[in-house]
């Protein structure tokens, strides 16, 4: 039995969070706006500032580490604030040395690496924005060309990636000339990665550096196309440090914590690479980057590495709770590493079933002594990212918490919800060269239309939280007239269904009745045996193991409920969720639409008398 240490959580102290204060405003149309009472306080303005700071008042601190494939010990290579402090000017001073063209991107095509992080620095230090395309579209991909349309809409003046080997072929298919950097395996006509971060300094940098404004583009994200091309988010200096400020007025413990941090979400995303990347950065932490993946085979590593680290801050999607808890509740070591000395665990992304948020808090208190904090936020890539914040306990998972200083959240009735839309300092103002969907994606106050819909938690309170209403695109009516709450479904249905499927897709749209698309798990197949690992989705549905448990967990789902919460029947998929296709992301989370279009068969097949479709006692 491991000897563990058990301790309160250290933000049950007073002050550690602030207390919300929140205002509410109704408005005669029916919508009204919540503000934070406090203003938000002044901040920095540029991403390098951070930088500076730390590297004068910790230098030795370290900043950031990754495991060093070319160590036979697989070591930790780590780099200091002074280190990476050198690092990004000379790199910095190579990227004007290479007189790039005026307006072109910095555009990375690999996954998270200390390189990265220092490239991504130096190429906000001297005023170039920086974009990060998810690897799949290079390293998974087959076909480029959803890839190079990508690039055409950032117009790289440089393209990055770690290895030659790996990425070439993608970059070389790409028909528009530009710079090219790779750290191994660099070949002829590239550069190595080296050759910049040995780049001889001159005092061309520091002019460059106080050049950049808060207004100047930091980072250029994509969106995930799921509805057509995808759109280039502008991300300013201005927009992510006030972000930061937001956060910090929240977790009030953050400014003293100097976080320590192991953390593998892509930074091609805003919860990453804004929130994540930004967090630890502005308030003089410790970045350990995690070569693990909520999959099997990948999930094995974040434990080996969570043992090393043990975290002060953890920050996950749904999915990698979900791969990660199995092997917690069997390894008390690692539980231990994880929960022993961390100050708060966060979730984002997507929403997070309440039985995982259960087992999370079980767990949490076979080594401490009171339950760990669990929370979230909400926000988008075009809000930089948090727009609310759940800075108090709540037992509900769907609560994303109240706004946060200097953001306005307007509700405005939709159908039969509450849309949300927003406004604020870290609100973005364009999408790159797209005019037309800029204009659409605000309405006549300013307000950001986000899509998401939501509702309080106690309507007579608006300190009391936002609860997750889902997306209002997502929705649709059933033939009866009844809508029809997708996402509120789907959390539902997944933890109701746990431990049986990995995720579901709603279905019913101008139909009598709702189902289910299920992604079967491998619990699931185990429950049909050990041969089971290789079947089809109708094999599975045809084992009266995996009948017996899906009809019962079916029929429990829908009980008491009104038909526009009642699944009356499910589909298994036979292949995974495809990343190449769109129909997941690399944080893990699910793109309801774009799995309804491909697997239209399986939809129509579900309102069939096919013998597989599993239906409600």
């Amino acid at each position: 039995m491991l000897n563990t240490v058990h301790r309160k959580s250290p933000l049950l102290r007073a002050g550690a969070l602030a207390v919300p204060q929140v205002t509410r405003e109704n408005r005669h149309d029916g919508s009204f706006v919540l503000r934070s009472a406090e203003f938000l306080q002044p901040y920095h303005r540029r991403i390098g500032e951070w930088l500076i700071e730390w590297a004068h008042k910790t230098p030795d601190a370290i900043f950031i580490a990754e495991r060093d494939a070319d160590n036979a010990c697989y070591a930790w290579r780590e780099i200091s604030y002074s280190q990476a402090y050198d690092k990004v000017r000379r790199v910095g001073q190579a990227l004007l040395d290479l007189n790039l063209p005026v307006g072109g991107a910095i555009v990375a095509l690999s996954d998270n690496s200390v390189n990265l992080a220092l490239l991504s620095l130096a190429a906000m230090h001297v005023g170039k924005p920086i974009a990060i395309v998810s690897s799949a579209y290079s390293r998974v991909a087959t076909d480029h060309s959803k890839l190079h349309a990508m690039l055409d809409q950032l117009a790289p003046a440089l393209i990055y990636a770690e290895d030659g080997e790996v990425y070439r072929r993608a970059i070389e298919g790409y028909p528009e000339s530009c710079e090219v950097v790779y750290t191994r395996n660099v070949g002829s006509g590239a550069l190595s990665f080296t050759e910049l971060e040995t780049c001889v300094l001159t005092d061309a940098v520091e002019r460059a550096f106080r050049a950049v404004t808060p207004q100047t583009p930091a980072r250029l994200l994509l969106t995930s196309g799921s509805t057509g091309k995808p759109k280039v988010v502008v991300n300013t200096h201005d927009m992510l440090c006030a972000n930061q400020q937001m956060i910090a007025q929240c977790w009030r413990f953050i400014d003293r914590a100097q976080p320590v941090v192991l953390d593998w979400l892509p930074w091609s995303h805003t919860f990453g690479a804004n929130h994540n990347f930004n967090l630890i950065l502005r308030n003089g932490g410790t970045l350990y980057i995690d070569d693990g993946r909520p999959v099997p085979g990948l999930i094995e590593r974040t434990v080996r590495n969570l043992k090393d680290v043990r975290p002060t801050l953890f920050f996950n999607v749904p999915k990698g709770y979900d791969a990660l808890l199995p092997l917690l509740e069997k390894d008390e070591e690692a539980a231990a590493a994880l929960f022993e000395r961390v100050e708060m665990l966060f979730f984002a992304a997507a929403a997070l079933p309440q039985k995982t948020a259960e087992r999370v808090q079980t767990l949490a208190l076979t080594v401490r002594d009171e339950p760990v904090f669990f929370t979230t936020e909400w926000g988008a890539t075009e809000t930089s990212p948090v727009i609310t914040s759940a800075h108090f306990r709540t037992s509900d998972s769907r609560n994303v918490g109240v706004p946060v200083p200097g953001v306005e959240l307007k509700f405005v009735p939709c159908q039969d919800k509450l849309e949300m839309r927003v406004r604020g300092p870290s609100v973005f103002t364009t999408y790159r060269d797209d005019p037309d969907r800029t204009r659409a994606a605000f309405d006549e106050e300013g307000f950001y239309c986000i899509g998401d819909a939501g509702r309080l938690a106690d309507p007579s309170d608006p300190n009391s939280g936002v609860i997750f209403d889902g997306r209002v695109a997502e929705d649709f009516k059933l033939t009866t007239g009844t809508w029809v709450s997708v996402g509120t479904l789907r959390v539902r249905a997944v933890s109701e269904l746990t431990p049986y499927v990995q995720d579901a897709v709603v279905t019913g749209h101008d139909r009598d009745e709702v189902g289910l698309l299920l992604f079967p798990s491998a619990a699931l197949r185990a429950l049909a045996g050990e041969n089971a690992a290789t079947w089809s989705g109708d094999q599975l549905a045809c084992c009266p193991e995996v009948r017996t448990a899906l009809t019962h967990a079916l029929t429990q789902l829908g009980a008491g409920l009104g038909s526009s919460q009642r699944p009356t029947r499910a589909v298994l998929l036979s292949t995974p969720p495809s990343l190449e296709l769109g129909e997941i992301t690399d944080k893990g989370y699910l793109n309801q639409r774009a799995v309804l279009t491909l697997r239209a068969s399986e939809v129509e097949r579900l309102y069939s008398d096919d013998l597989a479709v599993i239906r409600a006692g």
